[in-house]
């Protein structure tokens, strides 16, 4: 299947094969529509931050009003051989993908909100034959486009204001990473993209320059520099740095000079190599020297949210910062490591049954129940986020305990204010859930970054962000793992 093709097609087969293994178990058992809640969470702020930012909810949800098998998907499912050369899958459960609805609840964290460890982005309730096929394609959009968004949000705050511009399609993971990340990146506060499909289809801005072939098709630099001021004689930036950065700079400034006595106006120079500290200083006091102080300066050239601060601590004359490669691909850190875990069963009209997964390590014990996310605030201020079960009622004064430490604990008194971060997305299949714009969604991210104190957000050693377990659903949690303990122990034996 060509590029073309390949994202016309159905992704309802956009899913690891052991999802459909276990699909087909779940309707061999009689197990298909058994109620089932899961939730979609990671462990760990990734960048060794101190927040992360979520996206991609609205990805995820036009997965959603689109999810179900097309005859090409259940053929190929049926063409499938098992190691002894039988048929994988049977024709009743065949048959059954064929007929299948999406019909379950969703509930989920707005995108551009600032969450952290342990708290689910996503709740999905209903049939666990559902819920398991949907588990692989919610991580691969929630992961990715979390993980870029939160990297941006760190490269905008390293900028201190200045201009950010997402450069990184060509180093990109391919089509879709390029198209997701420039998404991603926007929300999380870049303001203009070099992708020109990302442009198109999220009414992104988009910008970009030349590239250094440009220069070295002509002759002369100079010669590269005024054929392109002809062409954009008010939209043209120079890359400067193809032979030797300050001479270039120097071959700019001439240039500009007759582009502004023919009434254009060089916008701006770009740095791609070399040091950016001293070669933007002199730079800027070259252009300034020539009137030209309204000429931008764009560094470039693999830089990230530490290489930007240390920059700026250095005097850096950058105006606009163009990211590339470790934005685009997360470099220091290239997933997120989001799971999807069972948390609660439900029989008939049985009461819920609360799962865990135990491991020996505490920080992989999954929580049980259907769980909600609290955020308490003090004078606007966000001072805790609490993870509850719903069908428990919280009322203050309310106490929750960290969930790797039962020694560190938080109470919330009747002078805060909070709000449920997980809002109504999906109810029996239907959508009930109006997606904000991008720039909206852009706007509540920059919002929620400047609610966190500076030492949530520095880079280095940041501040841990109080998140816990309601206490009562803490004491059920550590009563369900020493009755799977004892349990796995009396099977062992």
């Amino acid at each position: 299947m060509s590029l073309t093709q390949r994202f016309r097609t159905s992704l309802a087969l956009l899913t690891d094969m052991y999802q459909l293994t276990m699909a087909q178990g779940y309707w061999k058992k009689g197990m298909a529509d058994q109620e089932a809640v899961f939730h979609l969470y990671f462990r760990k702020n990734p960048f060794k931050g101190g927040y992360t930012l979520c996206a991609g909810l609205e990805d995820a949800i036009d997965l959603l009003q689109n999810f179900g098998f097309t005859e090409e998907d259940v053929a190929y499912l049926g063409s499938l051989k098992g190691s002894q050369g039988q048929v994988l899958f049977e024709e009743g459960f065949l048959q059954h993908l064929r007929e299948l609805q999406f019909t379950c609840d969703v509930e989920a964290i707005p995108e551009g909100t600032a969450v952290f460890p342990n708290e689910p982005l996503l709740r999905i309730k209903g049939p666990i034959l559902q819920c398991q096929l949907l588990e692989t394609p919610l991580l691969t959009i929630l992961n990715f486009q979390t993980l870029v968004a939160t990297k941006a949000a760190r490269v905008v705050d390293a900028a201190q204001g200045d201009t950010v511009i997402e450069f990184g399609m060509r180093r990109a993971q391919g089509p879709d990473g390029a198209i997701s990340a420039a998404r991603a990146a926007f929300i999380g506060g870049v303001k203009a993209t070099s992708n020109m499909l990302a442009g198109k289809l999220f009414a992104i801005p988009v910008k970009g320059t030349h590239a250094h072939s440009w220069v070295m098709s002509f002759e002369r630099e100079s010669e590269a520099f005024s054929a392109y001021g002809d062409v954009f004689p008010h939209d043209s930036v120079f890359l400067v740095d193809t032979y030797n950065t300050l001479e270039g700079v120097k071959k700019a400034i001439a240039v500009a000079s007759k582009m502004r006595a023919q009434g254009g106006e060089l916008r701006g120079i770009r740095l791609d190599s070399g040091d950016l500290a001293y070669l933007s200083i002199e730079a800027r006091k070259l252009l300034d020297a020539a009137g030209f102080e309204k000429v931008a300066i764009l560094g470039s050239n693999d830089l990230d949210e530490h290489l930007i601060q240390s920059l700026k601590q250095q005097g850096a004359k950058i105006d606009t910062w163009g990211i590339g490669t470790k934005l685009v691909t997360a470099y220091d850190q290239p997933a997120l490591g989001g799971v999807y875990k069972l948390a609660a069963l439900k029989k008939d009209d049985q009461d819920w049954e609360y799962k865990l997964k135990l491991s020996e390590q505490l920080v992989k014990i999954s929580t049980p129940g259907i769980l909600q996310v609290r955020r308490f605030y003090r004078n606007n201020s966000p001072i805790g986020d609490m993870i509850f079960s719903e069908p428990q009622q919280v009322q203050a004064p309310a106490t929750m305990v960290h969930p790797n430490d039962p020694t560190q604990r938080k109470t919330f008194q009747d002078d805060c204010t909070f709000e449920d971060l997980l809002v109504p997305v999906f109810q029996k299949g239907k959508l009930t859930y109006t997606s904000p714009s991008l720039l909206e969604i852009q706007e509540r991210a920059a919002r929620q970054v400047a609610l966190l104190h500076e030492t949530y957000r520095r880079f280095l050693n940041p501040h841990i962000y109080k998140v816990g377990l309601e206490a009562q659903l803490h004491e059920k949690k550590m009563a369900l793992i020493v009755k799977f303990r004892e349990e796995g122990a009396s099977h062992k034996d």
